[in-house]
């Protein structure tokens, strides 16, 4: 069996609906990090044996296997194999456990994974009324609530209030707005040359999302579902976004004289809850850690997808995050979740805490109804 690593990881800036990120088609958007991950490096493209990415709405521009697409968009070798993916908001943390898997196993010794959503030119909606019948049967009848309805039942069964969320809310726009300043996302920004209406060019070098705001103006929000406690404020950003990593065997990067970021020392996938549907990041951070034979004390730090803010609130209450160790440069209610693309996103910021803060182990997790994935990085 090798060892798999990952090299390096880059993202976009992320965009709001509508904003910086939005003029660019979605293959060129994930082919310019395709690029600047093998760039920033330093190797031949041809010795990357696969990518492995996706998004969440394959439909429109993000349609007909957009990762092979964007590979030779970006005028990368055709000699690369590639497979397109669609595991919910995992996606890209799904891929990198393909490739991982694949190295493991000794199929290859080098691979990228990759995912992209441009939601403001594909929207999650579109997958509906395409004049090609539904996805599910005429008589389905598994109940599966949408992810709003799963928040709130989460907050409910939690015990969390209107002010806990809001809160929380605050949190990470006021944590993201600090590690910005700081400097702490530069080393995973690849910046994003965007076209303007004049015809010019401008440069995008920071996520859009972020907002100046309040208790009290949070406070004044309307809840996304009637009767609920999440808002716009409380909720994950519609964003547009790509992102890649570069993964090789332990063996292949020494030979390249590459020196890895960090090694995947465990992974796990698990299906949602049918009730809470977005609560299955609990399970899955209590399944990787049983591999290791971890707790909670002995992980430096979480990353925990911010669907909404009930989703990392109920992962720390439950394993008892200390506040402290849990999302600390804040998460997608501040700089946006373009659903294929946060998965390296997430691995990205740990690692680049685990540098900054001299730490070890970090663990990261993304609900995504069935395909919630957790991962346990070591820095190396």
């Amino acid at each position: 069996m090798s060892d798999p690593v990952i090299v390096d990881m880059l993202r976009t800036p992320f965009g709001k609906r509508g904003g910086w990120i939005s003029p660019i088609h979605s293959a060129a958007l994930l082919g310019m990090v395709q690029c600047g991950v093998i760039e920033r490096i330093g190797i031949a493209p041809e010795l990357v044996e696969e990518v492995v990415g996706g998004c969440v709405t394959p439909l429109g521009e993000q349609y007909g296997h957009i990762t092979r697409t964007s590979w030779l968009y970006a005028g990368l070798p055709p000699q690369t194999g590639a497979t397109t993916i669609d595991a919910q908001c995992s996606t890209a943390q799904r891929a990198v456990q393909l490739v991982a898997g694949q190295i493991a196993l000794g199929a290859m010794d080098m691979g990228l994974a990759c995912g992209v959503e441009v939601m403001s030119r594909a929207p999650l909606t579109a997958k509906a009324g395409t004049g090609l019948g539904t996805p599910r049967p005429a008589d389905w009848a598994v109940e599966s609530p949408d992810q709003y309805t799963g928040a709130e039942r989460i907050a409910a069964h939690r015990g969390f209030s209107r002010a806990d969320v809001d809160a929380f809310g605050l949190r990470s726009q006021q944590r993201a707005r600090a590690a910005w300043d700081a400097g702490r996302f530069d080393r995973e920004i690849l910046p994003v040359t965007v076209p303007t209406e004049d015809g010019g060019t401008t440069v995008v070098t920071r996520d859009q999302g972020l907002r100046e705001t309040s208790m009290e103006a949070l406070a004044k929000l309307t809840p996304v579902k009637e009767g609920g406690i999440h808002t716009a404020g409380t909720s994950s950003q519609v964003s547009d976004g790509a992102s890649a990593a570069l993964l090789m065997s332990a063996q292949r990067a020494g030979e390249l004289g590459v020196k890895p970021r960090a090694r995947l020392r465990a992974q796990t996938i698990v299906g949602g809850d049918l009730t809470y549907l977005l609560d299955g990041p609990i399970e899955a951070g209590r399944k990787v850690m049983s591999k290791l034979g971890m707790s909670v004390s002995d992980i430096d730090l979480f990353e925990v997808n911010e669907a909404f803010a009930s989703v990392p609130m109920s992962f720390a209450r439950v394993h008892g995050v200390p506040d402290d160790k849990l999302n600390v440069g804040g998460g997608a209610i501040a700089l946006g979740h373009p659903a294929g693309a946060t998965g390296i996103r997430l691995l990205a910021t740990a690692t680049n805490e685990l540098e900054r803060q001299d730490k070890s182990i970090a663990l990261v997790a993304i609900c995504a109804s069935a395909s919630t994935t957790a991962v346990i990085i070591e820095r190396l």
